[in-house]
């Protein structure tokens, strides 16, 4: 009675929610059965002896462990599954007691961690070993498995103390997993979950075997006395806290209006007012069922409690929007809940509640270091990401996170908070990562991203805090996508999701399944079937169809779809039906085929739960109509067929004289015999033989002896039936025999003994598997199933073996023998490859379309079937990938084929932050629609909405042909709003839908970074290396300004220059112009200046001259300051003096390219009269800014020009100091030479 209370209770909390009614009262009803059990056996009689109250009270006593037993172990099974380890109910903790199920047992602790391991999904691996399969539904699994066991059994053998040591436990366990690869295929499911738990049992061994060397040391030396009393007090101690913590959060108020702020967490959102509360929120949590844990003593742990209540305010601010009053109130609450965690102190420690004493002797005896926190995987996840922030560097050396470790103060940039809304620094995320703040990797990349962005919104485009945060963020995104692929690559876990194998391996166990379906005998119900011709007699044309090109197409996996695998099925089952009697045995086997195959298509289905698909529709009610109908159609036939057939074999019988054909006639002076001998052989009633053939190349006959006599002249004759053989019948190609097989026929005939040559045995299909003949060799024995009908050409099953019985002795196999079938030797090699849909074009007629189009709802165009609704790829000009569009409507005009629908854009379509993240697949829904022809479309595919996207898929399409699509971008506001969803249409029946595929637990989708983050990083790190390159120009003109020059002439010599204008050598030093062009080999390249970088390269100085004690990271803040709180104006000047040196810059380039063509076609031409001495060597000296040569060298006699006026002069002059007049930071000066 105890365990059924117990289960009863179980049950009612399993099905409830924490917090209900009927919750409440299943608590009420075991407590209060839990104490009157109690009192009833603690109860002493009044009258009794000594002796029988000492041994009531020790029975009472024993009884209620026992009860409290129940009351601490006993859970629900979704609890269970949840903590992930294994609870038994009440009966099974009871009795743990007296076996092996003890809590420290090591046989409990193996098996626990088998039974409750999850894989990263949360899914438990053990769940498909948990029974054995169905020996109706995978009969061959036990012939394959000669030791097969399951969870359930080593369960039982725990209970009944089986088990004397771990190692026998561990063997069977070895044994469940080996069995499972060995049926299962090496890349299955099953196959891996094997895999992984022979690794789990092999770590959990050797913890265990650890565990016990420890235990068994601590347990000689810790004393029993006492123990269960600190027990009980250190776990009141953190109840007790655990209560205060929920407390402070539910009795929290808001100021002023005295509202409690916990009134919106106290239960969950309901499902029928929030349904997509559930698609977004992966582990609901409440306040009701947090307190109901605290009650019941869940929380083993402070730290389990608080992940909880955290949980909660997770769920809440992910589900609701930022600056809502839930949003705000989770804060709060959150926050409160800290502070007083803060305020209690530290837990208490394990060992604050042991004795001081063994404190001592343990450490008197093995002193052990000083333990260190142990760091969990998630722990140690963060910190490697966090680290890998902190310290990345640029080419230069430089960390890049230093302007992130903390905000700017708020009395420098007021602006900066009025600006970022949600401001956040690395400071505050590792201290969110210390307190435990993050559940997964997830939460903690949120707040890196949110850190980023707000560095790019509040920073300029060109400034170098913008360039360090897309790179800090590409950094953070690599180093998380390496620890997804080693998490992946540890588990094995396959990346993305597909749903075709998922598809394939359901049509592949419905057809195992099916194929499988056995009678109470043991016989299956396809084996009948294999005499269904492929070809329809009634239609030739089409192509071939039979349970073994079905067979063919399931194990190469040609079906994508359900209802096309069971129209093909169908088909087989209604011509077997068509082609045969409604009292034969095929007829009588396809209708429970077909009925089999719905009841089990619904079981894997779960009636549209898992695989929705039109397939469905078809039910028993259409099954049944359908048989009834084919019977009214068939039974007059049949009944006509009967009439003429009795009419025949009554005149035939007449006719011959007998039922035996005339060959046979009784003589009243044959002498009969049950056995007789021939040529030292003895021959019995019952005996099969081998009869000479009448021709030479025929195998021998086989008959079955039925009569023995010896004639007047002494010849001894015997008569039997005959049996053939597949070769000697007539029938289809396709059919398919038994090896060994005969078949009983209806001829008779009568035989002399002297033609016999030799002894065989045929047997009943029932006994052919399991018996044989002893003393016989395995070719001298056949099998008989069915009769054959020479008239007729007909097989028919045997249900009843009426042969008379033989003498020879059967004994059982060692081994039953297969059931294999062999093809026919009329068999053909044609298949059936191609699957046949049945799909037609829908046309519908539209109110407001166009003359002379024709409109379709579902339309077949160059070999591509299309429907209303669907989504086209559409091909695009140019390397860009194929644009994304939406058939909404679809017509022919003229033999041409054209759609009209909306389109879609993909995010580097778009304008957006480079640090924005989108989903995989992600598209957006644009204000364009179009209209284009079908030539156009190039291939199908599929956009599904968020909620869709995360619990379905069609079956048809690969995973990356399916997109997801959440938001509508407006061109004209450069911005992404979400969209409710796509506009549905009401197709007619003679359309055929998609399948579509549930997973049974939401998928949770991965985003990416944006396309624009890289080009927007080669963009900036192009236009800072442009800076560098001109600061190192600058410095180098800077040093040549202040270096002495050598004077290379006489001032008289300088005086004789003044006035001409000649040919030179010029010195041997490399000018200024082409040393500053030194790194780019002598031509300057295009510089990306902005105004930005023009005044950040002056401000620089100017902020640094004033702040020497400044970092870079600060430097640059109050740069980016500076430029945002300039006037327009000035802004605008900073832009035209950028756009003008950039102009100046391409000119110069020009220029220099003139000057090296020039330089080129003096050192090609000959030498002649005139010609400086330095072009004879190859030099010749570019020209100034002006077109002047220098004038720095003496002359050379006999070439002399005018000199320069002072007119001349004057204007050489002032061009040069309006040229140093502009930015000299970024002035590149060529060889002016002026007096």
């Amino acid at each position: 009675m105890s365990k059924d209370i117990d289960l009863l209770t179980k049950n009612a909390k399993t099905y409830n929610e924490p917090g209900s009614q009927v919750f409440k009262d299943a608590n009420t009803i075991k407590k209060v059965f839990s104490q009157r059990k109690t009192e009833i056996e603690q109860a002493e009689p009044t009258k009794s002896s000594l002796r029988i109250r000492n041994r009531r009270s020790a029975q009472g006593d024993r009884l209620t462990s026992g009860a409290t037993a129940v009351q601490t172990g006993s859970e629900s099974d979704e609890d269970s599954l949840l903590s992930g380890s294994v609870r038994y109910d009440a009966g099974d903790e009871s009795e743990s007691n007296q076996s092996r199920l003890g809590a420290a047992d090591p046989v409990n602790q193996l098996y626990q961690a088998i039974r409750g391991s999850r894989n990263a999904q949360g899914q438990l691996l053990a769940e498909p070993f948990l029974q054995l399969p169905s020996r109706r539904e995978y009969p061959d699994y036990y012939q394959q498995i000669k030791n097969p066991i399951s969870l359930q059994q080593i369960r039982d053998k725990m209970r009944n103390g089986e088990y004397e040591g771990v190692e026998q436990l561990e063997a069977d366990l070895s044994t469940m997993c080996e069995n499972a690869k060995r049926y299962n295929v090496p890349n299955s499911a099953i196959y891996k979950r094997a895999q992984k738990l022979q690794q789990i049992m092999q770590l959990k061994r050797k913890e265990v075997k650890d565990d016990n060397d420890g235990d068994s040391l601590l347990s000689s030396m810790t004393p029993d006395a006492g123990a269960t009393k600190k027990r009980s007090y250190k776990k009141n101690t953190k109840k007790n806290r655990m209560k205060a913590l929920y407390a402070a959060v539910t009795e929290a108020r808001e100021a002023g209006s005295d509202r409690r702020l916990c009134d919106l967490f106290m239960v969950k959102p309901s499902k029928k007012d929030y349904p997509d509360y559930y698609q977004v929120i992966l582990e609901p949590m409440d306040l009701r069922t947090v307190e109901n844990n605290i009650r019941t003593e869940r929380y083993n742990h402070e730290e389990a409690f608080m992940n909880d209540m955290k949980l909660i305010f997770r769920n809440a601010r992910h589900y609701n929007e930022e600056g809502s009053q839930v949003y705000n109130d989770a804060d709060i609450l959150e926050k409160i809940l800290i502070d007083k965690q803060k305020e209690l102190g530290p837990p208490p420690e394990d060992d604050d509640v042991g004795s001081p004493k063994l404190k001592l002797r343990i450490g008197g005896a093995a002193s052990p270091k000083k333990s260190r926190p142990q760091t969990t995987p998630l722990q140690q996840k963060l910190s490697d990401l966090y680290e890998v922030v902190r310290n990345f560097t640029d080419n230069r050396g430089r960390r890049l996170s230093a302007v992130f470790l903390r905000l700017p103060s708020r009395s420098e940039l007021p602006d900066y908070y009025a600006a970022i809304k949600r401001p956040i620094d690395m400071e505050r995320v590792r201290s969110y990562m210390v307190q435990g703040r993050y559940q997964d990797v997830e939460s903690m990349a949120e707040d890196f991203i949110l850190m980023f962005n707000n560095a790019c919104t509040y920073n300029e485009p060109e400034s170098l805090i913008y360039r360090d945060a897309l790179l800090l963020h590409k950094a953070f995104l690599d180093a998380r996508r390496r620890l997804e692929e080693k998490e992946e690559a540890e588990e094995g876990a396959s990346v993305g999701v597909s749903v075709a194998p998922l598809i394939r391996e359901l049509i592949r166990s419905l057809f195992v399944s099916v194929m499988g379906h056995q009678d109470d005998e043991g016989r299956c119900y396809s084996d009948s079937l294999a005499e269904v011709p492929a070809v329809d007699p009634a239609n030739p044309e089409d192509p071939p169809l039979n349970l073994d090109v079905i067979r063919n197409n399931v194990e190469r996996g040609r079906y994508r779809r359900l209802d096309v695998f069971q129209e093909h099925f169908f088909e087989v089952l209604e011509k077997a039906r068509r082609l045969n009697r409604t009292d034969s045995e095929i007829f009588e086997d396809s209708v429970e085929l077909q009925q089999f195959f719905v009841k089990i298509r619904d079981e894997l289905c779960k009636n549209g739960e898992i695989l929705l698909t039109p397939a469905l529709s078809y039910t028993f009610k259409h099954l049944h109509a359908d048989v009834d109908q084919e019977k009214r159609e068939k039974l007059p036939q049949e009944i006509e067929e009967d009439r003429l057939k009795g009419e025949e074999e009554k005149k035939d019988e007449e006719k011959e004289g007998g039922p035996t054909g005339g060959q046979w006639s009784t003589d009243p002076q044959s002498a009969y015999s049950q056995n007789c001998s021939f040529e030292n052989s003895t021959y019995s009633i019952g005996d099969c033989v081998y009869v000479q053939p009448t021709e030479a190349n025929l195998q021998p006959h086989i008959v079955c002896i039925e009569k023995l006599w010896k004639d007047e002249a002494g010849e001894q004759w015997m008569y039997g039936c005959w049996f053939y053989r597949p070769g000697e019948t007539f029938h289809v190609a396709t059919r398919k025999f038994l090896e060994k097989e005969v078949f009983k026929s209806d001829y008779y005939n009568k035989v002399p003994l002297s033609k016999i040559l030799g002894k065989c045995v045929v047997l009943f299909v029932k006994d052919y598997f399991k018996l044989q003949p002893e003393g016989f060799k395995p070719e001298d024995v056949f099998v008989c199933e069915s009769r054959y009908t020479t008239r007729t050409k007909a097989f028919k099953k045997i249900k009843m073996w009426t042969m008379p019985a033989s003498s020879v002795k059967l004994v059982s196999r060692d081994v039953p023998l297969p059931v294999v079938r062999v093809a026919s030797m009329f068999v053909s090699t044609s298949k059936r490859d191609q699957e046949k849909t049945e799909r037609e074009d829908v046309p519908v007629e539209v109110a407001n379309g166009e003359p002379g189009c024709q409109y379709y709802e579902q339309l077949c165009y160059n070999n591509m079937w299309l429907k209303v609704g669907d989504f086209v790829y559409i091909r695009s000009h140019g390397p860009a990938q194929p644009k994304i569009g939406r058939i909404e409507k679809m017509w022919v005009r003229d033999g041409a084929g054209f759609f009209f629908g909306p389109i879609f854009i993909h995010p580097e379509e778009t304008e957006h932050e480079p640090t924005k993240m989108f989903y995989k697949h992600e598209v957006f829904l644009s204000s364009l629609e179009e209209t284009c022809t079908m030539t156009c479309i190039i291939g199908k595919c599929v956009v599904s909405y968020f909620k869709d996207f995360i619990s379905c898929r069609p079956t048809e399409f690969a995973e990356e042909d399916v997109y997801l699509f959440e938001s509508r971008y407006f061109e004209s506001e450069k911005q992404m709003k979400k969209f409710k969803g796509l506009k549905r249409f009401s197709l007619s029946a003679k359309v055929v839908d998609d399948e579509i595929y549930y997973f049974r637990k939401p998928i949770v989708p991965q985003k990416e970074p944006s396309p624009l983050l890289d080009k927007k990083i080669e963009e900036l790190e192009a236009k800072f290396a442009d800076m560098e390159d001109l600061d190192e120009d600058l410095d180098e003109l800077e040093e040549d300004d202040e270096a002495p020059e050598t004077p290379s002439m006489s001032q008289s010599q300088a005086s004789l220059t003044s006035d001409m204008d000649l040919p030179y050598t010029p010195p041997q030093s490399t000018p200024k112009s082409i040393k500053g062009l030194s790194k780019k080999e002598g031509a300057k390249r295009k510089i990306n200046m902005s105004g930005y970088i023009l005044f950040s390269s002056e401000m620089r100085a100017v902020i640094k001259a004033r702040h020497p004690d400044y970092s870079f990271g600060e430097l640059s803040r109050l740069v980016g300051t500076e430029w945002r709180n300039l006037e327009s104006t000035k802004k605008a000047e900073y832009e035209e003096r950028a756009a003008k040196l950039v102009e100046q810059q391409e000119r110069e380039r020009v220029l220099q390219q003139q000057q090296q063509q020039q330089q080129q076609q003096q050192q090609q031409a000959s030498p002649r009269a005139g010609t400086p001495v330095g072009s004879l060597m190859g030099v010749v000296p570019p020209p100034s800014a002006m077109g002047m040569l220098n004038q720095a060298m003496p002359p050379m006699p006999g070439n002399t020009k005018s000199p320069l006026s002072p007119f001349h002069k004057t204007i050489e002059i002032l061009m040069v100091l309006c040229l140093f007049v502009q930015d000299n930071a970024y002035l590149i000066l060529h060889d002016f030479h002026f007096y």
